[in-house]
């Protein structure tokens, strides 16, 4: 059956995973996911889903509890959620949802659907140890302020890449991009 033109994509039966939020259950911070009914009070308090209205976390929490675990590891918006809380504050039910997206991010994470900008940084820490690269530039700067110049990069970090296998994870995201 075609889609009506304009509409969302139809998720069909054969496409869910219904043993998808037990899954998620058993990832640390994932153990609450099926205490949701979808009240939407996280929605409402989030300050992500404020400025974003596409950002709805109960909707998330909702397409765990259905199986969808295909669109929900491969949405952008998991990556979304700011870690304030705001959403396990005010949760009549308890559901950390913070904690639920991240033991998503995890999963994701183990599977290739790495966000882009999240591949983006871990290359940056395992090439320079940091974020951005410290130039001669501002070393010199630091110098004039009487500062000790600060290292261009950082072997241990390297190593701890090496030793842990953040490697593969940037590369199976790689593997998954469009």
């Amino acid at each position: 059956m075609a889609n009506v033109k304009g509409s969302k994509p139809m998720t069909r039966f054969e496409e869910l995973t219904p043993s998808f939020w037990r899954e998620v259950a058993k990832e640390p911070g994932g153990e609450l996911s099926a205490r949701c009914f979808a009240c939407g009070t996280c929605t409402a308090a989030c300050p992500v889903h404020a400025v974003d209205a596409r950002y709805n976390p109960r909707q998330l929490v909702h397409m765990i509890l259905l199986g969808m675990r295909e669109r929900v590891l491969s949405s952008d918006f998991i990556w979304l959620c700011s870690g304030c809380y705001t959403c396990a504050d005010r949760c009549p039910q308890g559901v950390r949802v913070t904690d639920i997206m991240t033991a998503v991010k995890n999963i994701a994470a183990r599977e290739g659907y790495l966000h882009p900008t999240f591949r983006q940084q871990a290359e940056l820490v395992g090439r320079f140890g940091r974020l951005y690269e410290v130039e001669d530039f501002d070393n010199k700067k630091r110098q004039r302020l009487g500062l000790p110049p600060v290292r261009k990069t950082f072997p241990e970090v390297q190593e701890i890449f090496r030793m842990t296998g953040m490697g593969k994870y940037t590369e199976a995201a790689e593997a998954n991009q469009p």
